[in-house]
């Protein structure tokens, strides 16, 4: 996917949104081991060029970090610095950050961080009230100008309307839980989130039911994702909210006019996705062709 940069692999579980990790199983089906922690060789994505001298990654992107681990693991501090000048490099592209340890994050930002940087967007996840009660309060005092909150996979019924009401979270994306040991996600914890966000002006995104979903008191299995994407679209509970604004730049210092930044495009197929509000669109690599 041209919108996931994984600078490491492998991770250590924390929390209960750990406990079934579609890395883990991934690697395990790969005949991997999923704790194994390593560098891997896509480090410098963000700074690859095309045959014609032009960065990969396009000026406006939305990458995603560290899908396959965590950008503020503790065995990754080794390499951080590194992954911190790379986006100081592309100050033209944003950098989507998900972390389960934001008490980590304040130690690990480097030294001209100053009250954050514009193309850097922390993310915390929140599976259930416990952790959305250890992990918001943190990610409230952080020095990010950009803050959201993943609630995937959702195990539970969330209380987060006092955080959504201080104006410093600007989008939660919610969804259920996938392969090994899929627990349910219950849709009217969907509608209480979507209420929630809606009451503040949030953005709310809900990307997928889930293998195990219910819905008015009946079970649905759906192992297709396609499909749980696609039934996360129809139900009709997301939100636009507030307009998100990031000031890009380019190396220079100046800032990109909007009209310079890459535009998402998106096949039929992409039209009753869950996921697209959060997606970059297609790449046009030619492998469905």
């Amino acid at each position: 996917m041209h919108d996931i940069w994984n600078p490491w692999h492998g991770c250590t579980r924390v929390s209960e949104g750990c406990r079934h990790c579609y890395m883990y199983f991934l690697d395990r089906s790969r005949d991997r081991d999923g704790s194994r922690i390593y560098r891997t060789q896509s480090f410098d994505y963000p700074l690859s060029r095309s045959r014609d001298g032009s960065y990969r990654i396009k000026s406006g992107e939305l990458i995603r970090v560290c899908m396959t681990s965590d950008f503020f693991l503790p065995e990754a501090d080794r390499w951080r610095a590194d992954a911190w000048t790379i986006i100081r490099q592309r100050p033209d592209v944003k950098f989507f950050l998900l972390t389960k340890r934001p008490e980590r994050v304040m130690q690990s930002l480097p030294a001209n961080w100053g009250d954050g940087w514009e193309n850097v967007w922390l993310n915390v996840s929140c599976e259930d009230q416990r952790n959305a009660g250890r992990r918001l309060p943190l990610l409230l005092e952080l020095p990010f100008r950009h803050k959201g909150f993943m609630a995937a996979p959702l195990i539970g019924k969330l209380d987060v309307d006092s955080y959504l009401a201080t104006g410093a979270i600007e989008q939660v994306i919610a969804g259920g839980e996938n392969y090994d040991g899929a627990r349910p996600c219950d849709f009217d914890w969907i509608k209480s989130l979507s209420e929630q966000c809606k009451r503040h002006d949030v953005r709310f995104c809900f990307i997928e039911t889930g293998t195990v979903f219910i819905k008015d008191g009946r079970t649905y299995r759906m192992p297709d994702k396609r499909i749980q994407a696609e039934m996360a679209f129809k139900a009709g509970v997301n939100h636009e909210g507030k307009p998100m604004k990031f000031k890009l730049h380019d190396p220079l210092g100046f800032e990109i006019d909007e009209t310079q930044l890459y535009r998402p495009h998106y096949r039929d197929s992409c039209l009753t996705c869950g996921s697209r509000p959060i997606c970059n669109g297609c790449s046009d690599c030619g492998k469905c062709e």
